[in-house]
């Protein structure tokens, strides 16, 4: 009995051991595997980068659009030539698919160049103004009226309409310069654009000037959209130059009748049809999965929309036409997407959802680029599953730190992408991030003009995102 029980435990223990044992050269196994992917990844990456860097084509792509098409205003002649240009450079890639999504958008028109002068007495000062898009204009002859100098929305309801009517309201808030990410002041500030002409109406406002929405010290208006309210009157909305505002804020203060005016032209036509562009690399393990990027094809009619989001579009497409010319085969099917209707409506991304949620599209990723073609500081994910952003700091970020684009953090995404949130489950959306601090100085303006590129960091850009798309074609984001 006693020779039994020691044999038990002798088995118990041999088996003990030996499960020790198999564990062991499990994880080392595992590590081996993960240290010869990370490996791989990382010789893959710096493959990429030298395809952009030797063989780059997004500069001279940007180029053409930029000089030889131009403003890409949703339903305008350009944004056509834009749309046929897009279709057409994708095709000569190779891709296995190119096609057209058909949306209707708005068509609003600036019409002739707009006038501003701060009055004072006799004495007329012109200052540069740009109508705010989707505005109504000015009566025929112009408007002039007395000017309030207001730096919220909330000033409104303390002033009510015994201080508001029959004025023109000047909001007049700056940039917060605290924040690093200048984003963040764009989001501070930008009420007063788009929602600052709809409230002032409210309390019998009769125009709206609203100070551009940048830390820039300048003579170049901002344009950007205003959103109107059923039911309150419209009235008309335009920017007014940095400088153009300190000048109009002192006028004020010496002089509290001062008086503005300002003429615009600008009015809305029948909505018109237009087209997301898309092409595809097919995957030969899930073709129904898809990893997209992308940016915005239509912009704002002052100037050629070089940043915003010429080098969106131009740099998504560099990311495809990256793998393909390096033969890459994804498991999953990856797309370049030209969304149209950013800027004034949004059409274009809410299409594209409904057409994923239509066809049953399983989307892993999109990556929307609209930040401007800066040099690449990484990305921001939302929608991971909890931890997995830890995972990919792990893993990844060591992989990107070579190429400065390895700042992986929590918040990102992008107007186009976000309507797919809610019609395609488990999509993991991710905003690129350039560097900020140039971005908003040319953003809506005349300034927003190929020669504010510069060729490198618009390479380096599009090879931070064909990396990107190449991970998570080969791990996945699930952790």
């Amino acid at each position: 009995m006693g020779n039994a029980e020691e044999i038990d435990d002798e088995q118990i223990l041999n088996t003990h051991v030996q499960m020790k044992k198999t564990l062991t050269l499990l994880a080392l196994l595992t590590f081996s595997i993960g240290v010869f992917a990370q490996k791989a990844d990382s010789v893959m990456l710096r493959k990429i980068y030298d395809e952009a860097l030797v063989n780059g084509q997004c500069y001279q792509n940007l180029h053409y659009l930029c000089k030889n098409i131009g403003q890409r205003l949703s339903g305008s002649a350009n944004a056509q030539k834009a749309v046929d240009w897009g279709k057409k450079l994708m095709e000569s890639y190779g891709f296995d698919k190119v096609f057209l999504q058909p949306c209707m958008v708005p068509h609003w028109v600036r019409g002739a160049k707009e006038q501003g002068f701060i009055v004072e007495g006799t004495e007329k000062t012109p200052v540069a103004i740009c109508a705010l898009g989707m505005s109504v204009a000015t009566p025929k002859a112009g408007l002039t009226a007395n000017v309030i100098e207001l730096h919220s929305l909330d000033e409104l309801k303390t002033l009510g309409e015994a201080g508001i009517k029959g004025k023109i309201v000047f909001f007049n808030r700056p940039f917060d310069p605290r924040f690093i990410e200048t984003g963040a002041a764009y989001g501070t500030a930008g009420d007063q654009r788009f929602a600052g002409p709809a409230a002032a109406a409210k309390y019998g406002a009769v125009g709206v000037i609203v100070r551009s929405l940048t830390e820039a010290l300048d003579n170049y208006p901002h344009t950007g959209t205003t959103n109107y309210i059923d039911g309150v009157p419209k009235i008309p909305a335009a920017a007014i130059s940095t400088i153009a505002a300190n000048e109009l804020s002192a006028a004020l203060k010496k002089s509290p009748g001062t008086k503005f005016y300002f003429k615009t032209n600008c009015g809305q036509l029948p909505d018109a049809p237009s087209f997301n562009v898309v092409g595809e690399l097919t995957g030969t393990e899930n073709p129904n999965k898809f990893i997209i990027v992308g940016g915005h094809l239509d912009s704002w009619d002052l100037a050629e929309g070089a940043n915003d989001d010429g080098t969106g579009v131009t740099g998504a497409l560099e990311a495809v036409r990256i793998l393909k010319a390096m033969n890459y085969r994804p498991k999953n099917s990856l797309r370049v997407v030209f969304f149209m209707n950013e800027e004034n409506g949004d059409l274009g991304g809410d299409k594209y959802a409904e057409l994923a949620a239509q066809n049953k599209e399983d989307h892993i990723a999109a990556i929307e680029t609209d930040g401007g073609g800066f040099t690449p500081r990484g990305f921001g994910f939302s929608g991971l599953q909890p931890g997995a952003l830890k995972v990919i700091n792990q893993y990844w970020k060591p992989l990107l730190e070579p190429y400065d684009a390895d700042k992986l953090t929590n918040g990102g995404g992008g107007s186009d992408i976000e309507p797919l949130q809610g019609k395609v489950p488990g999509v993991v959306l991710i905003g690129f991030k350039g560097d900020s601090q140039r971005y908003f100085d040319i953003h809506h303006t005349p300034n927003d003009v190929f020669e504010n590129v510069n060729k490198r960091e618009l390479e380096l850009g599009s090879a931070a995102m064909a990396s990107l798309m190449y991970l998570i074609d080969q791990h996945g984001l699930k952790f």
